[in-house]
């Protein structure tokens, strides 16, 4: 077995040497969690007779937009009560990739609230019965107060961090039902809200932070959650090509990409009918997911129709009723590994922090809902921390996907950086350890990993 530093220590430096490999591991019983190996492996000339991973830098794929979690307005209310000096060592943890950084890279923003608000709200609520058309109420700061100054501490940090927000509803007086709960965009004020969304674009940059891309509707075909809103695929076409899309060319906002769908891998066909749409596409940069449907090859299949069209990881959950051992496999296999060689170009985790009763979340909202962080007397960093680590740290903007072989018994992924390392993410979902060789370049390294682990490798290209 190899040795492994305390996660304390001070981090090694990536060896410059081409025949040297770094390896950082996780495994399912915590003994080790993203813990930098003290024994580097070896690039050698050997044959042997173990499974083998092959590496082909020459065979790229998607270019990489970068890893991370939802800054939920609970998460950014409990972030914001700790104590200076802590909030402050903990957003350079999450947000730098250097020493025992982790280099989250994108974020994810709900505009208004999402069901991990303390309430429901928007940034134009009016009383029952009361309309706004002209949006003179418009305003930014009407929940989730936290949000912005949090932001704001976050890009003084990294200011290379980009943000995708989304809506989980429109204000209730736009809506058929009058409710933050499900109901649907009246036909009348599809204009309006595209007219807020763009209000919302534009007071964030008054702000200093820049939303570089939106999807239109979360899951717009939950109606169980509070808030949501049902958005239909001939619907969401309608309100892109002829409002939104329209909208932001009008306000000068072509450089924030638009994503369609943002829901599920089992309803392939809403992404692919918004896109058959030509005047709905050429508004469009790609389609979001989430997995709680389905199976994550559907990416591949609307890549296959629309490679022109990004395809952006947005949301996967952990629940309270999970084990972290389980949990780690299935997200290192489905939502990292499996939606990257599915070509995603972004890779998200759920919330980014939670209390120690998976609070707050609005009354109707998800009620077990683990953070990637626990914040109570202690910072506790759980499941979703540790998947998006793995490949957030080395995997930096601009990262393309490289070839690397399918094996059954060893889930993988490869990547080459735009500062020259390779880095190989695998995992061992068995019950025994596994031998095997890692092939680059004509040259073979063995490793062995432990049962129910995962390992990200790190390498010089040659």
């Amino acid at each position: 077995m190899l040795e492994q530093t305390n996660p304390h220590d001070p981090i090694l430096p990536l060896s410059e040497d081409p025949s040297s490999l770094a390896v950082w591991l996780t495994t399912a019983d915590q003994n080790s969690l993203f813990q930098r190996q003290t024994n580097d492996l070896r690039f050698a000339d050997n044959a042997n007779d173990f499974p083998v991973i092959t590496v082909d830098a020459e065979r790229k794929y998607q270019v990489m937009d970068g890893f991370g979690f939802s800054l939920t307005g609970g998460s950014a209310m409990l972030i914001s009560r700790l104590p200076d000096p802590d909030r402050n060592a903990l957003l350079r943890e999450l947000f730098l990739p250097d020493e025992d950084g982790i280099g989250v890279s994108f974020l994810r923003l709900s505009i208004g609230a999402s069901d991990l608000s303390e309430r429901c709200f928007t940034y134009n609520d009016r009383l029952a019965g009361q309309s706004d058309h002209e949006l003179v109420h418009f305003d930014i700061e009407a929940g989730d107060l936290e949000v912005i100054p949090l932001l704001q501490e976050i890009l003084a940090i990294n200011s290379g961090i980009k943000i995708i927000a989304t809506a989980w509803s429109a204000p209730p007086w736009m809506k058929t039902n009058q409710s933050f709960r499900g109901g649907e965009l009246k036909p009348g004020c599809y204009a309006v809200y595209a007219a807020y969304l763009i209000k919302y674009l534009t007071a964030m940059r008054e702000r200093g932070i820049t939303i570089h891309a939106i999807t239109p509707q979360n899951e717009p075909l939950n109606l169980k959650n509070e808030p949501s809103m049902i958005m239909e695929a001939s619907e969401q076409a309608e309100f892109i090509k002829n409002h939104l899309g329209p909208a932001l060319w009008e306000a000068g906002l072509t450089d924030v990409e638009l994503f369609c769908w943002d829901h599920n891998c089992d309803v392939k066909e809403y992404a692919l009918e918004v896109f058959a749409d030509a005047e709905a596409r050429r508004y469009l940069s790609g389609s979001a997911w989430h997995l709680y449907g389905g199976d994550i090859s559907a990416l591949s299949d609307v890549n296959q129709l629309y490679p022109e069209m990004k395809l952006y990881f947005t949301e996967q959950w952990v629940g309270s009723d999970g084990q972290f051992g389980g949990d780690l496999m299935w997200h290192m296999k489905n939502v990292l590994i499996g939606s990257i060689r599915n070509w995603s170009r972004v890779v998200f985790e759920w919330n980014l922090a939670s209390d120690p009763f998976c609070c707050p979340h609005t009354p109707g909202g998800e009620a077990h809902c683990v953070g990637a962080l626990t914040l109570g007397e202690d910072v506790a960093r759980n499941v979703a921390y540790y998947v998006i680590a793995h490949a957030a740290k080395f995997v930096r903007p601009g990262s393309v996907r490289i070839y690397s072989d399918e094996q059954t018994s060893l889930p993988n992924v490869a990547l080459a950086t735009p500062t020259g390392d390779i880095v190989l993410i695998a995992l061992n979902d068995g019950t025994e350890a596994l031998s095997f060789t890692i092939q680059f370049q004509g040259r073979n390294a063995v490793t062995t990993l432990p049962a129910s682990a995962v390992a990200t490798y790190v390498w010089r290209a040659a």
